[in-house]
């Protein structure tokens, strides 16, 4: 077992780094900063002057090392465009993020698995084709349409719902939340619901597909032939069974949520990471661009990384490979 944990944290450190390098490098060619912060009539002279104190006139290697070097003491740098910290703002749009993916990951479990387990036990029915068929436009519908669409109806026909903005929150701490106002919750509905839906037809399928397999083993013949209670057979065995996979592809899917929130989030204006990410984009503010690169790439590191490691808990076959 420990054999296996340093692997993964090697592979993970290795991985880390490589994005590190990808990051820098690739932002680097975005743009110029020195053009987008000098005044319109600048000098040569200012503009030399301003990359000097950004650090940009040194080589590409020594550039990339003090990067790092910043990086592994947490220092992300300074943004071109808000002139503050760059962990200051994440820390300021983190929570706006992440509460919208928790409300997504809610709303599409707590339907995609009713949804596919309907599937699963009538798939013939008018319901379950019903279901399927509105799965496929939800999966292939792209999401700044989705989030047009319900503006239209819920925002400016009906008026139910706000269009934009995270309504009012409430500090504790350094965190900000709108799940203690109505406002704020008011306003998590419609990109809750944008970004929740293509994680709801991926876990409604799912279910299905494992529910039709699960329902189609040895053990559950046996179990309808001894004659228990149908509800039992499909919800405590067949359902509790199904659901691993659904877990794991749950959990690797709260990194995608996380990651690529951003369309949903200039869609509603809503103030999280995403949105930072296109603003800096514009701006062509390189510590924040590298900086929501490398949050990301940690985050799907670390999820991958728990998972491997659970993966060898659970199965001994794993463990004995890695040895």
């Amino acid at each position: 077992m420990f054999n296996v944990l340093v692997s993964r944290l090697g592979q993970a450190a290795l991985v880390m780094l490589v994005v590190s390098a990808v990051s820098f490098v690739m932002f680097r060619y975005v743009g110029d900063p020195v053009a987008t912060m000098s005044r319109e009539n600048a000098s040569v002279e200012e503009k030399a002057e301003l990359r000097r104190s950004l650090g940009l006139d040194q080589p590409l290697v020594v550039q990339y090392g003090r990067f790092l070097g910043r990086t592994l003491k947490g220092d992300l740098g300074i943004s071109y465009r808000n002139q503050r910290p760059v962990t200051e703002l994440i820390a300021e749009r983190l929570p706006a993020t992440l509460e919208l993916v928790i409300v997504a990951t809610i709303l599409s479990l707590s339907l995609g698995i009713p949804l596919g387990v309907l599937c699963a036990l009538k798939p013939h029915g008018i319901a379950a084709r019903l279901v399927q068929a509105l799965s496929l436009v939800g999966i292939s519908t792209p999401t700044f349409v989705t989030g047009i669409v319900l503006i239209l109806i819920f925002a400016v026909s009906l008026g139910w719902l706000p269009s934009f903005g995270r309504g009012q929150v409430v500090d504790l701490g350094w965190w900000s939340t709108g799940f203690l106002t109505i406002s704020g919750l008011k306003s998590l509905l419609l990109p809750g619901i944008t970004l929740a839906l293509y994680q709801l037809t991926l876990i409604m399928r799912l279910v299905r597909a494992e529910m039709i397999d699960v329902l189609s083993s040895d053990y559950i013949r046996f179990a309808k032939a001894r004659g228990l209670p149908a509800r039992y057979v499909h919800f405590r065995l067949a359902l509790r069974n199904a659901l691993m996979p659904v877990i794991t592809v749950t959990g690797l899917q709260i990194g995608s949520l996380i990651a690529f929130a951003i369309v949903t989030e200039t869609v509603f204006q809503w103030p999280g990471m995403g949105l930072l990410f296109i603003q800096a984009v514009s701006f062509v503010d390189i510590p924040v661009m590298a900086a929501y690169l490398l949050f990301v790439g940690l985050l799907f590191v670390l999820i991958n990384t728990v998972v491997d490691i659970l993966y060898a808990v659970v199965d001994p076959r794993l463990r004995a490979r890695s040895a």
